[in-house]
Formats: C-alpha cells, sequence, structure tokens
C-alpha cells in the first residue's frame, strides 16, 4: 500500500439540519480522503475498497483527475501552473461512489491557495462545479445552480466555509435566501492514520458507504415527503459548468 504524501483518512460526522417549512435534522457517521491529484493513493489488493477515478467527477471520463480540474480552471482563465491540486471526496468502494460534496483545493507553484472548486452531486445524477474565491479563513458566497433537494429550487446562494483540512476537517454549506437560512449541512472529522488496517476497518465498520449515504438521502426525503413538504420542480441542469 502507497497512499501517497498528502493523503489523509477524516473520520466524520455529517450533520443537516432543515429549519423551514418544517424542522428535520439528522447527523451520521461516515469517512472521506485527502489526496493530491498528482499522487493519488496506490492500494495494490485493496484498491476496490478506495478507487478515485475521474468518471466519478468533473470533465471528461478518458482524462485524469488532474487533468479535468486543470481543463476546467482554464475556461475561468486560471493557470495553476503546476501548483498542487488537493481533492477532498469519498473513493469508490467495491464499484460504488456517491459524493453529495467534493472539494478541490488548487495552488500555484509557490503553495500558496489560488482558488478552490465546489462540486456538488444530486441524486438524480447531475452534478454542477463551482468557483470559489475563499477569503483566508475559507469563506465565500456563490449563487445556487443545481437542484439538490426536490423540497428546495435553485434560489438563494451558499455561504461556504470550506478551509483547508489538516489533521481537522470541517466544512460547512448554508442556504442563505433573502431574510432567512433554511438549510445548513456541515461535515467535521478528524484524520486516522492512513494505513491497511484504517482502510480494512471502514470497509467493515462502513461498507458500501456511498450506497448508505445515497440511500440516507432517499430515507430522509421520503420521511419529509410524508410530512407534506411541498415538491418542487425539478429543471433541466446543463452539464456545461462542469465540462
Amino acid at each position: 500500500m502507497r497512499p501517497g504524501a498528502a493523503t489523509r483518512i477524516y473520520a466524520t460526522r455529517v450533520g443537516h439540519a432543515r429549519t423551514e417549512p418544517v424542522v428535520h435534522r439528522f447527523r451520521h457517521r461516515s469517512h472521506t480522503w485527502l489526496v493530491d491529484l498528482d499522487d493519488l493513493p496506490r492500494l495494490g489488493v485493496l484498491s476496490p475498497l478506495a478507487r478515485f477515478d475521474a468518471r466519478d467527477h468533473l470533465g471528461e471520463p478518458d482524462r485524469s483527475l488532474r487533468q479535468n480540474v486543470d481543463a476546467f480552471l482554464a475556461t475561468r482563465e486560471i493557470d495553476l501552473r503546476g501548483g498542487q491540486v488537493l481533492m477532498l471526496a469519498m473513493p469508490r468502494v467495491l464499484g460504488t461512489v456517491f459524493n453529495p460534496i467534493s472539494v478541490f483545493w488548487c495552488h500555484d507553484p509557490h503553495g500558496n491557495l489560488a482558488c478552490t472548486v465546489v462540486e456538488v452531486h444530486n441524486t438524480y445524477g447531475d452534478r454542477h462545479a463551482y468557483l470559489v474565491r475563499a477569503d483566508a479563513h475559507g469563506h465565500a458566497v456563490v449563487d445556487k445552480a443545481l437542484y439538490v433537494s426536490p423540497f428546495n429550487d435553485t434560489s438563494g446562494s451558499y455561504r461556504l466555509t470550506v478551509p483547508r483540512p489538516d489533521d481537522r476537517l470541517r466544512i460547512q454549506v448554508v442556504l442563505e435566501r433573502p431574510g432567512h437560512a433554511p438549510f445548513v449541512a456541515g461535515l467535521t472529522g478528524r484524520a486516522l492514520p492512513v494505513t491497511a488496517a484504517t482502510v480494512l476497518r471502514l470497509a467493515f465498520t462502513q461498507p458500501l458507504e456511498p450506497l448508505a449515504v445515497s440511500a440516507r438521502i432517499r430515507w430522509h426525503g421520503i420521511r419529509l415527503w410524508l410530512r407534506r413538504l411541498p415538491i418542487q420542480p425539478r429543471p433541466i441542469h446543463s452539464q456545461e459548468a462542469v465540462q
């Protein structure tokens, strides 16, 4: 097993809080990885338990993850000139993958943060990548563009907190509309040893976690529907922002 110098595995807590028109909150345990796109982990016989494939993220499946990030940034006239790109994402596990959110921290050749890319996936198979210019504390605001929940349309903006993680991880997404914030999601975590034992333990204690994440989202959606929360029409989403 060769994890890569920048690789981290985080034990995480995921929290969602909907405040209106009905109150609904939940928290659950999960895990995620931080990887360098130029030094992806090589897990050998354990690779079916944690793979990172270009087809699961922005861009074209026949290019590398790094090439796709560079291509996306080029459309915004950003050239990292070979600087490091770190990706926070859940890996493909036994052929299954689902990442509600992936974050890419993009650096210049001197190690300074040039920008951040936040990629959001929904359970309908759509995705959207947001170019984020965060401040020194990782705070930024972007207009919402992707229909994520059937109970929220695409109006409003996201107030993001996306500082680059170290031994601790903290991500927050707040949906804001004039005068109120109807939804908050958070991801916190602590780094685990990057070892074969950790990969195997997660495989046994959180088996097929990508499927479990998708199933939890659907289960909570059913509960909200049973509480008669109105369904919002789903618009057709253009993929041009992720090509």
